[in-house]
């Protein structure tokens, strides 16, 4: 490891670390990870295909479904050529301006994935505690405008910190953490002046991710309200089971999230492979479970994917 130090102090480029201690295994470890990007890319085009050809499924609630399975499919193109490309062992190295375009894309995706995640709530809110207005509220109209409003906020909130990365000076040996880039991976490599970043990124979080959130649970306390106000158990049980697909999407991208800060924040004297690991299930845990989850625990779904594999036995 020192000489690779050694020996990227100066390279314009930067190298992508895969399974510390596992590089003889790689072939194996691959293996795992090309089944998740096959389940990934799969899955998420399948409920896109099943949202697009099912006209029952153009409702407000499917439409956002269709954003997220869109988001999670771009998350899995954006790393999969750098991942799969170290574990096969093609791929070393990315300069920075490929590296700069990748944490661009991911963290925006993650931005995008929280605000779809806080409009499906919004979304369950109207539906169960204001029912009779539901249809009024989320037109079509304000879903296109809702829609242009999360793609403004996840990609046009992050330039200022990405494009400064480009003008930092690199000394420090260019390693990265994880087979893909992250924003806090090249700072850590900077000698430059870092408080733009690190100030706007912190300002940046807490208004996109920890603000969603809180008004995530915040809405979830207000339908809790409102469902435990119902006088038939039938009726509750109801209601909250429009919410189950929804709560299990949420848990998987904020967990992760949660887990990757607290192992950066906390777990320094951890292994690599820990911090390494959780990189991945970050990047690949939501894009795998939410078409895995949607088709399980949403009636809809699972009989238009159930009808389209029986049509195709047939």
């Amino acid at each position: 490891m020192f000489t690779i130090s050694i020996s990227n102090l100066n390279s314009s480029g930067f190298v992508l670390t895969g399974f510390t201690g596992l590089a003889v295994d790689y072939l194996w470890v691959s293996i795992p990870f090309f089944l998740i990007y096959t389940v990934v890319f799969l899955g998420n085009c399948m409920v896109l295909h099943v949202i697009r050809t099912e006209p029952s499924l153009h409702e407000p609630m499917f439409y956002f479904l269709a954003v997220l399975a869109f988001t999670d499919l771009s998350m899995g193109l954006s790393t999969v050529h750098t991942v799969l490309g170290v574990l096969w062992k093609f791929i070393e190295e990315i300069n920075l301006d490929s590296c700069i375009a990748q944490s661009y894309f991911i963290h925006g995706l993650s931005l995008m994935e929280s605000s779809v995640l806080l409009a499906m709530a919004f979304d369950r809110y109207i539906a169960i505690c204001n029912p009779l207005r539901y249809s009024s509220i989320l037109t079509n109209d304000n879903i296109r405008a809702t829609g242009v409003i999360i793609l403004c906020r996840s990609f046009l909130l992050i330039p200022p910190a990405i494009i400064r990365l480009k003008f930092l000076n690199y000394c420090r040996p260019h390693i990265l953490s994880h087979s893909f880039c992250l924003h806090q991976d090249l700072l850590r490599m900077a000698c430059s002046d870092i408080r733009f970043n690190s100030i706007y990124a912190l300002a940046l979080v807490i208004s996109t991710l920890l603000l969603d959130a809180v008004l995530i649970l915040i809405s979830y306390i207000l339908i809790l309200h409102t469902v435990l106000a119902i006088a038939s158990r039938e009726e509750r049980i109801k209601s909250l089971q429009t919410c189950v697909s929804h709560i299990c999407a949420v848990l998987v991208f904020y967990i992760p999230i949660i887990g990757l800060t607290m192992v950066h924040r906390f777990g320094k004297h951890l292994s690599p492979l820990v911090h390494i690991l959780m990189g991945n299930i970050y990047i690949l845990f939501p894009p795998l479970m939410n078409p895995i989850i949607y088709s399980i625990k949403t009636q809809q779904i699972r009989r238009r994917v159930q009808r389209l594999f029986f049509l195709k036995e047939s």
